[in-house]
Parts: structure tokens; C-alpha cells; sequence
């Protein structure tokens, strides 16, 4: 065991809904978040909308053929645009929830295709990416592995909205630790 190991509390789950997934040029539209101990049991969750001008995403939204095949969540979106949070807000937010739960010890970012998030937190969110580890822990590494070497497929629910979407990851990557409990 290397001198400097540190047992991790925790996961912080996270789940952006964006316009596209450019961090250059695509908007964060929606957050959740959630801190799990490693048994997976929830110790606490934030969601935001994140305050975007309305013209801007509309016309994200318009050149993404993604969008298109979503139209209740497109709309949605689009709805409650006015009623977010600013990013500054929702920033100072998620840093002082990592604070509580973690103190100051780096925080290793859990989710779906993670490094994608991670890219617009990086770009929009700079003070919380600081308390974020290097390391991550994204589930469609396991997707790939489990489909790949065992023919293993997880059905999940294409919902697209943040909170159900951490829900979704958290279901995946337990099913993933149960079918090597029951190989073993």
C-alpha cells in the first residue's frame, strides 16, 4: 500500500444536461449532484437549472439533432430557463456541499461518461474542479467491459434529466458488482 493512500469517503456523483457536448461553445442547462458512500447509500443531493439566455439555447438546442428527438425535455429546458440559478450560484453551491462531506480532501467524481462533465466543470465551474481528484470513476468504462468481455448488457431508461440519469449510473455500476458476486 503506497505511504500516502487516503481512503476516499465518498463518490460525488454528478449529471450535466447540456445543449451539446463542445464545453467551447454548448451551455450547462441542468446539475445534479449526488454524494454516495462506496455501499452506494445517499448522503446528500443537489439539483439546479442553470439560467441561460433563452435565445442562446434555443438556437444550441435547433443545431443539435439530439435535441430533436427529446422535445419534452427540449421544451422543458427551455421553460425553466428563467427560473435558474446563475453559475456563479450554483459553483458556490457544490463547493460548499463538497465541503461538508469531504472537508479538504480531494473528491473523486463518479457518473457516466464522466470525463464529458468534467470538461464543462473544468470550463464553467474552475474553483470546484480544483477539489475534484484527478481520478474519476465513469461507469461507461464498465459498460464497455462488461459488454465487451462478458456479453453483459445493462437496459436503462433513456430519461435525460440529471437526477434521474445519477440514479440510473448508481443502478448500473451496482448491477455490475452484483453479477461478479454472483460469478464468484
Amino acid at each position: 500500500m503506497a505511504k500516502n493512500y487516503i481512503k476516499p469517503k465518498g463518490l460525488l456523483w454528478v449529471d450535466l444536461e447540456m445543449t451539446g457536448l463542445d464545453p467551447n461553445k454548448d451551455l450547462i442547462l441542468e446539475i445534479a449532484a449526488e454524494i454516495t458512500d462506496f455501499d452506494f447509500k445517499t448522503l446528500a443531493t443537489y439539483e439546479a437549472i442553470v439560467k441561460q439566455p433563452q435565445d442562446k439555447v434555443i438556437a444550441l438546442m435547433s443545431a443539435n439533432s439530439w435535441w430533436q428527438n427529446f422535445p419534452e425535455n427540449r421544451d422543458l429546458f427551455i421553460e425553466k430557463l428563467k427560473f435558474g440559478k446563475d453559475l456563479k450560484e450554483v459553483e458556490e453551491e457544490l463547493i460548499a456541499l463538497v465541503g461538508e462531506y469531504f472537508s479538504s480532501e480531494p473528491v473523486y467524481l463518479a457518473g457516466n461518461s464522466i470525463h464529458s462533465d468534467r470538461k464543462f466543470i473544468a470550463k464553467y465551474w474552475p474553483k470546484l474542479d480544483l477539489r475534484l481528484h484527478y481520478r474519476m470513476l465513469d461507469v461507461s468504462s464498465f459498460k464497455i467491459l462488461m459488454q465487451g468481455k462478458y456479453g453483459y448488457n445493462f437496459e436503462k431508461k433513456e430519461v435525460h434529466r440529471a437526477f434521474d440519469d445519477i440514479q440510473a449510473s448508481i443502478a448500473e455500476v451496482q448491477a455490475y458488482l452484483d453479477f461478479f458476486k454472483n460469478e464468484i
